[in-house]
């Protein structure tokens, strides 16, 4: 999710694996074909988005989220975040990414494991590839070359996710190039970690049929981003495409919005099972605009329409907008909570 205006699509697909509970090394191979529960075998469910847009990556302190929401995160029952990293920004002239933010970022994940919390290590500083694509390929690889030597061998927790909703002016066959970089960096140094790797962020569903991804890679999944439609998930969102961010008191539910849910979902399933593919929801949410109501009732078909595939998922976000906990009061959203876990 980016907070800007944009060409929204309904997916973001991405490859590869935050569910590794267990060590990553230890993990079963998987064949092309097996079923997703085959390689969901660690029971990673329930997530949630984090940091953002947080002032810990300029080493402010509770700014708004805390190292104790971690806990306050496991005891609401989830058992991953998916920490929106966003890591370009952080990078000099020669590509080489800051220490003093990197020791920050150790910081989050032994909280995160601290607190028996898997998670997934989102690139979400997508800006520079979308407009200036062919600039990325060397960018991505040397933030991954980096992240994967300074990890190798350890946090068998953490799962990488190369890129954030690639998309924008960046063609297939240049993400194509992109990912098979980022994924090589890693692969050189850990053979055996869980990657995330999107295809393009465009509003056809079958732009997936594009993604290109090796087969002898056993360690790679597909995840979708799911905000359909954006007149309702995004109504009143000053930082959206004009005729969504003037959309106001718009309500869902009929039963072929519904109906839309499981069939646009079902593409991405009908895509994936052949491969061997599981599949993750890696962001889904409502904007706060919207009717409540509306709101509970998409939130919670869209999770239960994912986990009747058998897929993961990861709400978009813990604070901010779209939130699910109060930072201010320190209380969670208990409707929006409920919707997502009961």
């Amino acid at each position: 999710m980016r907070r800007v205006s944009r060409s929204f699509s309904f997916l973001a697909v991405a490859g590869a694996i935050w569910l590794a509970c267990a060590d990553n090394a230890g993990a079963p191979a998987v064949e092309r074909g097996d079923p997703p529960s085959a390689v969901l075998s660690n029971g990673l469910r329930r997530g949630v988005n984090i940091l953002g847009y947080d002032g810990l990556w300029k080493g402010e302190i509770d700014a708004p989220f805390r190292m104790s929401d971690f806990e306050t995160i496991r005891s609401a029952g989830f058992d991953h975040v998916r920490v929106n990293f966003f890591g370009f920004r952080y990078m000099d002239s020669k590509n080489r990414l800051d220490e003093a933010v990197l020791l920050r970022l150790d910081k989050v994940l032994d909280t995160a494991e601290a607190n028996d919390l898997n998670v997934v290590l989102d690139q979400h500083d997508n800006e520079m590839c979308q407009s200036v694509p062919e600039k990325c390929k060397a960018k991505l690889a040397s933030f991954w070359r980096q992240i994967a030597a300074r990890y190798a061998g350890k946090r068998p927790r953490v799962v990488y996710e190369l890129l954030n909703e690639p998309g924008g002016g960046m063609s297939a066959a240049q993400w194509n190039e992109a990912l098979a970089a980022g994924l090589a960096e890693i692969r050189a140094r850990e053979p055996s970690r869980r990657v995330v790797v999107a295809a393009l962020n465009l509003d056809d569903p079958r732009a997936i049929e594009q993604l290109r991804l090796p087969d002898a890679d056993r360690n790679l999944i597909v995840t979708i981003h799911y905000y359909h439609p954006y007149s309702f998930t995004f109504q009143g969102a000053s930082w959206a495409q004009q005729e969504f961010a003037n959309a106001h008191g718009v309500a869902w539910g009929t039963e072929r919005e519904r109906a839309r849910v499981a069939e646009d979902l079902a593409i991405v399933a009908d895509w994936a099972r052949p491969r061997g593919l599981a599949v993750y929801l890696g962001e889904f949410g409502v904007y706060d605009e919207a009717p409540p109501k509306s709101r509970l009732a998409w939130t919670r078909h869209v999770a239960k329409t994912a986990e009747s595939f058998g897929w993961a998922w990861c709400y978009w976000q813990f604070d901010h907008d779209f939130a699910l906990f109060d930072s201010a009061t320190g209380a969670w959203n208990r409707p929006l909570l409920e919707a997502l876990t009961k």
